[in-house]
Parts: C-alpha cells; sequence; structure tokens
C-alpha cells in the first residue's frame, strides 16, 4: 500500500512541478484589491490587511496571542474577507487525519484502517495542510489509537486557519492579517521539523507546500559571493525528490536533503542543511545566491549579496518562521557527478559485545580522512533491551565523485580491523554514474517521529577525533549511550564552505566531523510528569555527557530536543547576538514565532499538560 502511495503521489508532484508557472511577482496594488474583492468594506475591515502597520496598542500590551475566546479574536466577517482576497485558498479548521478513526461526523473505518497503514510513512502527511511529523510536538491529541489512543480527537496544537498559499500575495496578505489582529501565525512547508515548528494551537497558518515551480538559470553571476554559473531557482514547496531529479535532467546536481519528502528550499535550507554533498559542497544555507521574501511587515522583497542583506545574511542559517517567509529561493548547480554507495550492518549475535564494540571503535578512527575526502556516512546504533544484542548498520557510506576503487580504497582500512576480529558482513559497494541515482538508491523514506521519543543532537567538532585519547573518550561515551538504551544516528561529515561565506550557520558546523544524534524513549502510557521527568533527566544525563566532552561545539536545530538548554548557543554558537539583534530589526512585533528560534525566549507555549509541545496558549514571559 505504501508503494503504491509513493507512486501516485511522485507522479502527481512531478506533473505540478514540470507545468507549474513562476508565482506572480511585484507590489499588491492594496486599494484596487480589497475594493474589488470586498466591496463597501469598513474601514475596520480593510484595515486588517494593509501592509506595514505596527499592531494596535491593545495587541502590543496583550499578555498572549489572540485566540478564539478572546473578545478581540476576529470576527466571522474577517475571516471571510480573508479567505476572499486569498483567492478563497483559506481553510477552516482542517480536520487532523485521523478524525476518521473516532466518533463524529468524519468516522469511517475503512479510512482508518487505510491511514494507520501508512502512517509511519511521510507520504502520508507532507500533503495534509496541518499534519506534522513530529506527533509529540503536536501534543498527540489525534492519532490512529493502533498508533497511539488518544482517546478521542482534539485539534491539540493544529492550526484554526490555513492559507494554501501559491502566489507571494496570499503571503502577504496572511501576514498581514496575522500582525494587524494579534492572531498567532505559523509557517509550515512539509511539517519534517523535529521540533514541531509548523504547528500552533488555533493559530493562523501559511502553507507553503505548492510553491513548485522550477527555473534552471545557465550563468548566474554575484561577484560577492564569489558565484559564477548555473543556478535554479525553485519555488520553496519544492522538494528533495523533485529537485534532484530537475537537476539531474539538466547534468546538475544540487545541495539539499538526504530525505526524499523534505522541503530543501523552505525550513531545511534556512536553517544551515546538511547534506551528501555537504563535505564537497558546505551546507545548504552555504549554496543561497537569492531569496524571494515577505517581511513582517508584509513587503514582498529580494534579498540577496546586494539588497536587503540584513535579512539575506539572518535567513542562510538563522531558521525559518522567524525572519521571513520565503517563497523562491536561488541557489547554485554543480556538475553532475559519479556516486559510490555502500551498505551493510553487523550485529553482536554471534561475536559478543566486546568484539562489537572494537569493531565500532576501529570505525572512529577514519572519521577524518574519510571526511576530509568529501564522504558522507550515515550509520545508526540500535540496542535491543530485551535481547542485549546490538546492530550497526550503514545506510549508506555515500561517496560523491569517487570511483569505486577510491571508495574501497577508503573503506579498506576499517574493514581490514573488522575481518581482523572476525566481524562478517556484506559491504556492497556499487558505483552509479550520477549523484541522483545513486541518493535514489541509497537513502532510507525518512519516517514519522515515535509517539514515545524524542532527539537531541551534538555537532563533535575535530578536536574530539584529533588523538587517540580523544578519539577513545568520544567512543566510550556513545557506547554508554547505547547501553543505556539510546537509539543512535550518526552523521560523519564535514561543512567546511569552500568560498568561505559570511552567513548565520552555526560556527560549529565548521569544525564538525561528527554529527551524532541520540534519542531518550519512555512508556507508552507515562504520566505526563513521568515523561516530563525522562526527558530532564536525558538532558542533564546522557547528552550532558556528550557536552561535557565538545565544550563550545554545538547542536543542529532542525533536529534537536525542545529542551535543548541555551539553545542560542547550541543553535547559532557565536553568531547569536547578531541574530536577535536583527530579529528585534526585522521583526520587532513578533509577527514570526517558532519554538527555539532566535528570540523566542520571549515567548512561551502553556501546553496544557505542561510538557514540550503546541498545545497551548502562545503568551509572552514577561507577563507570566
Amino acid at each position: 500500500m505504501e508503494s503504491k502511495l509513493r507512486s501516485t503521489l511522485m507522479a502527481s508532484i512531478l506533473w505540478t512541478t514540470a507545468t507549474a508557472a513562476p508565482p506572480a511577482s511585484g507590489p499588491i496594488k492594496y486599494t484596487d484589491l480589497l475594493n474589488s474583492t470586498i466591496p463597501n468594506a469598513p474601514t475596520n475591515l480593510t484595515n486588517l490587511f494593509l501592509p506595514g502597520l505596527a499592531p494596535s496598542e491593545l495587541i502590543q500590551s496583550s499578555a498572549c496571542k489572540v485566540y478564539p475566546e478572546d473578545a478581540n479574536w476576529p470576527s466571522d466577517s474577517a475571516w471571510e474577507a480573508l479567505n476572499k482576497v486569498t483567492d478563497n485558498r483559506l481553510l477552516t479548521r482542517p480536520s487532523p487525519q485521523a478524525s476518521v478513526c473516532y466518533d463524529g461526523p468524519l468516522y469511517d473505518p475503512e479510512k482508518c484502517a487505510e491511514l494507520t497503514a501508512t502512517w509511519s510513512s511521510s507520504y502520508s502527511h507532507y500533503i495534509d495542510p496541518v499534519e506534522m511529523m513530529s506527533p509529540v510536538a503536536q501534543g498527540m491529541t489525534c492519532m490512529p489509537p493502533n498508533v497511539f489512543d488518544s482517546h478521542n480527537c482534539t485539534r491539540g496544537g493544529f492550526p484554526a486557519y490555513v492559507i494554501n498559499a501559491t502566489e507571494p500575495k496570499h503571503v502577504q496578505l496572511g501576514v498581514n492579517f496575522a500582525r494587524n489582529t494579534g492572531v498567532r501565525l505559523v509557517v509550515k512547508n512539509t511539517g519534517h521539523d523535529f521540533l514541531g515548528k509548523s504547528g500552533g494551537k488555533d493559530a493562523l497558518s501559511i502553507w507553503t507546500h505548492h510553491f513548485k515551480s522550477i527555473e534552471y538559470i545557465e550563468e548566474y553571476t554575484d561577484e560577492s559571493l564569489k558565484w559564477s554559473g548555473p543556478a535554479f531557482k525553485s519555488g520553496v514547496g519544492v522538494q528533495a525528490f523533485e529537485i534532484y531529479k530537475f537537476a539531474h535532467e539538466k547534468g546538475h546536481s544540487v545541495v539539499g536533503g538526504e530525505g526524499e519528502t523534505v522541503g530543501v528550499m523552505g525550513g531545511y535550507i534556512q536553517g544551515g542543511g546538511h547534506s551528501p554533498l555537504t563535505s564537497l559542497y558546505g551546507t545548504g544555507a552555504d549554496q543561497v545566491l537569492s531569496f524571494d521574501v515577505i517581511t513582517a511587515a508584509g513587503d514582498f522583497i529580494t534579498a540577496n549579496s546586494t539588497s536587503y542583506t540584513d535579512i539575506f545574511w539572518a535567513m542562510r542559517g538563522g531558521g525559518g518562521s522567524t525572519f521571513g517567509v520565503a517563497t523562491s529561493v536561488t541557489v547554485k548547480a554543480f556538475p553532475d557527478h559519479p556516486t559510490t554507495a555502500s551498505r551493510f550492518s553487523f550485529t553482536s549475535e554471534k561475536i559478543g559485545n566486546e568484539t562489537f564494540w572494537a569493531g565500532v571503535r576501529s570505525y572512529v578512527d577514519s572519521f577524518i580522512p574519510n571526511a576530509d575526502a568529501g564522504t558522507y556516512s550515515y550509520f545508526t546504533l540500535i540496542p535491543n533491551v530485551w535481547t542485549g544484542i546490538f546492530t550497526f548498520n550503514m545506510s549508506p557510506f555515500f561517496a560523491p565523485n569517487k570511483t569505486l576503487e577510491e571508495t574501497k580504497a577508503l573503506l579498506q582500512p576499517w574493514f581490514t580491523e573488522l575481518g581482523n576480529l572476525g566481524i562478517t558482513f556484506d559491504p556492497n559497494i556499487t558505483h552509479f554514474d550520477n549523484y541522483y541515482d545513486a541518493w535514489r538508491s541509497s537513502f532510507p523514506l525518512e519516517v514519522v517521529s515515535k509517539v514515545n521519543a524524542t532527539t537531541s543532537s551534538r555537532m563533535f567538532p575535530r578536536a574530539n577525533f584529533e588523538t587517540a585519547d580523544k578519539r577513545e573518550e568520544l567512543y566510550q561515551n556513545l557506547r554508554q549511550s547505547s547501553e543505556n538504551n539510546r537509539v543512535q544516528v550518526h552523521f560523519n561529515i564535514k561543512a567546511v564552505d569552500p568560498l568561505n561565506t559570511d552567513n548565520a550557520v552555526n560556527s560549529a558546523w565548521r569544525e564538525n566531523i561528527l554529527f551524532a544524534q541520540q534519542a531518550v524513549r519512555w512508556p507508552v502510557n507515562g504520566t505526563a510528569e513521568e515523561i516530563l521527568r525522562i526527558r530532564q533527566e536525558f538532558q542533564t544525563g546522557d547528552m550532558q555527557r556528550w557536552r561535557d566532552i565538545s565544550p563550545g561545539a554545538g547542536a543542529y536545530l532542525a533536529e534537536a530536543d525542545r529542551l535543548e538548554p541555551n539553545f542560542g548557543q547550541a543553535f547559532w554558537g557565536d553568531k547569536y547576538d547578531k541574530l536577535v539583534e536583527l530579529k528585534r530589526k526585522l521583526d520587532p512585533y513578533d509577527v514570526f514565532f517558532a519554538t527555539t528560534s532566535v528570540g523566542s525566549e520571549r515567548w512561551k507555549v502553556h501546553s496544557v499538560d505542561g510538557l514540550p509541545n503546541e498545545n497551548g496558549k502562545l503568551c509572552r514571559v514577561d507577563a507570566e
């Protein structure tokens, strides 16, 4: 069923990509638009859509964003006007997908069974206007009972209204409406973010998924960015499988995520973005040549190295849903190249735990030379608390622009050590004549997060691998996490930008050799108090061990825990003070907010159960 779902969706979306026209540009003639769509409307209604207006004193002094139970919640006529000016693209209280599983007008047991069968697939979520791929961050208030029994279906952290935007003017009008009414605003592309930043209880959401145009630019020159060569201008809704295919057909590749359904031009690229090509070309944000952006004032601008340079600097690594809403992004294109990949696994079942861990330890010695060679390895360490067996999965070792022989030479020192230890495995080394086929054949489909787990991350710098003692220290900490029943996902990668681009990307990426993640789990039916305690102990325990051995390093803002302490330093390092200053300048009324985003410490979500999720009002911290 999942295969059929994926093939149908891909066929539909690839057709849309190939045929979609570039989005309309130019300033909105607000007076003409409002007169034609809501004629004879009173001034207090039309003012809701005008740009550049500071919110009223009432909104500026309000302790919280505006919610349905508040007296100044927009009237039905205001919402209807928003629908009209956005070409009838406003969705009113779109139902969570799992509504079909619970008593009510949408109950449908057959549809519930179909949904349950594909629930973990990202293909069943990114096409939905409200669903997030981190149900824990949503609040798990409407889940298929066989996945997690929420007992009923409530909206929880889902938005109340969604603008299914297809043109910049739809975004502008939504931003203006949210700013001028005080309603909480969120932005969703695909919903991949680990922290649930695309959700918000009773918010107005701008859904950018259908900005699907792609334009090939044969020659793009920007002397300030030291770039002269081909580029792609893509709508922010373009996903990895779309841009990679389009680039391949033009004989090129682009830096994007390994996950096929990730919206690479949205929050991914604005948050930095690591890639199978990062060890060659840098992060996703390093590739940006230009943004088309709607600002907090409702202006539609083009930000690049010579125009609106502050917002251009900030949006290359400063995080999505923070400084503006991008509608399209122009990125560098690179020549296509052959690629070699290797996928294999081994377990401790027959060789014993000590031999297994000796094999893992021998791999750590290869991290610096492999990253310096431009490769990208994606591997996991999986503990089984019931059997005591540990599993290592390489899925894959990815070597862009490497021949079969060159890749074998890189892997051979480690493979020799594994052989000497008596560890047998099938390396399955395969050579492809282009990047697209290698990528498509090598990486697993990303899944919707579990209902009883969350992930935290750390970037381990080169200093952690430069001596045998430091490598041993890091290995012991990874082993300790596995023995503490932490599932680990790792990326052996470096992210040094060859052109030394000045942007907001976390400086910790520039020294990174191992981007490491570990997950904490809790009982599926645990109480809120128990879950919070376990999550806090994870941060003060296993995660703190990782921080202690990598002082001054950081974490990746898109794959992290909402409880990350001192998130400003962790996610942006020495860039954070400048980013906070720019946030106050570019968005002085905090129109844009996302948990753990720049400046978000001024606000707090008061969740219903006290857990870190979006199921609650967003209020000012200084109003508590």
